[in-house]
């Protein structure tokens, strides 16, 4: 989800107007590297080029438009903006740049024109790259179990690997004790379907499956030099229904990653809907909806069977959330974030997953494995729901992937930055 700000737009006393201020107010937050978003003035939205300068630099401000539901101008706040405080831009239409196809900011620098978050599309899925290294990958594309792992465990639909900025891998898939989990994944697991169970998570139980769309193979793509967009499209299907193998769920995943320095930053927007006249009824459970698999270091097998295991063997991992509890006592608490992270050659590197407030029944509880390096958060804990016939449900979340121990007082600022984001207002330049 990109546009992040609440808008305030003052009409212009110039219809034509070419120039405006775009005013950032910080209210009660620091905001450093925050995603900051402005619906496009109408009298802009024919320009071939913009410029968009800081005003206390008068320096260009590197920006990139978002064309859908309306146009509206990305960009990363730097230097930072303290509580309190504002910061304005002179936005205006500038010299058209001859044989663009595109509206092209800051048309006189170059440097800011290139695709600086790409999505790509490979053989093997689609990776995220961020000023050219890899930072995720998408599956579309069905991926086999290694040698030795039932073929039923195949799937598509998923990201693995999360890598740092460094380069260390986070998350992990086809792990032999759980072969089912796959990276960041989302799948239900007590569910029922005309009034049977239905588990799309463990594969194992031969009645659920999730999947990339085989009508949508292809996912839609936005790249530039401060976002880049995936959309793509799932498919949740019930093995045994009453027709044999039946689409419940269609789904809808768009992945938004920004370039942020020293941090892997993208949203995770979640939009599900019945495929048919049924519903489907998510029954009270521990665990399910949003999976997060950590890589397979981070699994201590000495504990294996061990549930909950001895307090000496916690794993190589833990998880550190926005309350301040662990695996140990955070197991079915509703924290704002939850971290994920353990050593990867030797440094530590994690998973942040943010709650966004917009969710059902925010903030939602987390299942932090006793032993195993995985958790979800799972709305279900909290008891029954049902998704029904011409309703979509929606989840949002921001994914922070990190070199280093958790910094919780930057999770909570990334926080901040996307429950309660900086207000905008459009003014019209002085004549």
């Amino acid at each position: 989800m990109i546009a992040l700000v609440a808008l305030s737009i003052l009409c212009a006393s110039n219809l034509n107007a070419a120039e405006f201020i775009v005013e950032v107010r910080a209210g009660d937050h620091l905001r450093r590297d925050s995603v900051v978003s402005v619906v496009l003035p109408a009298e802009l939205r024919d320009a071939k080029s913009l410029d968009f300068f800081d005003l206390s630099t008068n320096k260009p401000v590197i920006a990139q438009l978002r064309k859908t539901p309306e146009p509206a101008l990305i960009w990363i706040v730097d230097p930072p903006i303290t509580a309190g405080a504002s910061r304005r831009y002179k936005l205006a239409r500038a010299e058209s740049v001859p044989g663009a196809k595109d509206v092209v900011i800051n048309p006189t620098s170059s440097a800011i024109i290139g695709d600086s978050a790409k999505f790509v599309q490979t053989a093997a899925g689609v990776n995220l790259l961020i000023d050219g290294k890899l930072a995720m990958t998408y599956h579309n594309e069905l991926v086999h179990p290694p040698q030795g792992i039932e073929p039923f465990y195949e799937r598509s639909g998923f990201i693995h690997p999360l890598v740092t900025p460094s380069g260390a891998i986070v998350t992990d898939d086809f792990p032999p004790d759980h072969a089912h989990q796959h990276g960041l994944f989302f799948a239900w697991v007590n569910t029922t379907f005309q009034g049977k169970p239905v588990d799309f998570w463990n594969q194992h139980n031969h009645t659920g499956n999730v999947a990339q769309s085989p009508v949508h193979p292809i996912p839609t793509i936005t790249n530039g030099p401060v976002f880049a967009t995936l959309t793509t499209q799932l498919i949740h299907e019930a093995l045994k229904a009453q027709a044999g193998r039946t689409t419940v769920l269609n789904e809808t995943w768009t992945l938004t990653g920004y370039k942020i320095p020293g941090l892997v930053v993208f949203d995770f927007e979640s939009r599900q809907t019945c495929a048919g006249n049924e519903p489907l009824k998510l029954n009270k459970y521990l665990y399910g909806g949003i999976g997060m698999r950590g890589n397979r270091a981070w699994y201590d097998d000495k504990s294996k069977g061990s549930d909950p295991p001895a307090p000496e063997r916690s794993g190589h991992s833990d998880f550190t959330t926005s309350e301040g509890k662990h695996r140990a006592d955070g197991n079915h608490t509703r924290p704002r974030w939850v971290d994920l992270h353990g050593d990867v050659n030797g440094k530590p590197a994690g998973v942040a997953v943010l709650d966004h407030p917009s969710n059902f029944r925010s903030p939602q509880p987390v299942r932090l494995h006793p032993n195993k390096p995985y958790f979800s958060v799972a709305p279900e804990v909290i008891g029954d729901f049902t998704i029904a016939p011409g309703q979509v449900y929606t989840s949002r979340y921001r994914i922070v992937v990190h070199d280093g121990l958790p910094d919780s007082a930057q999770l909570d600022r990334l926080w901040n930055d996307y429950a309660n984001p900086a207000q905008v207002a459009v003014l019209p330049a002085a004549p």
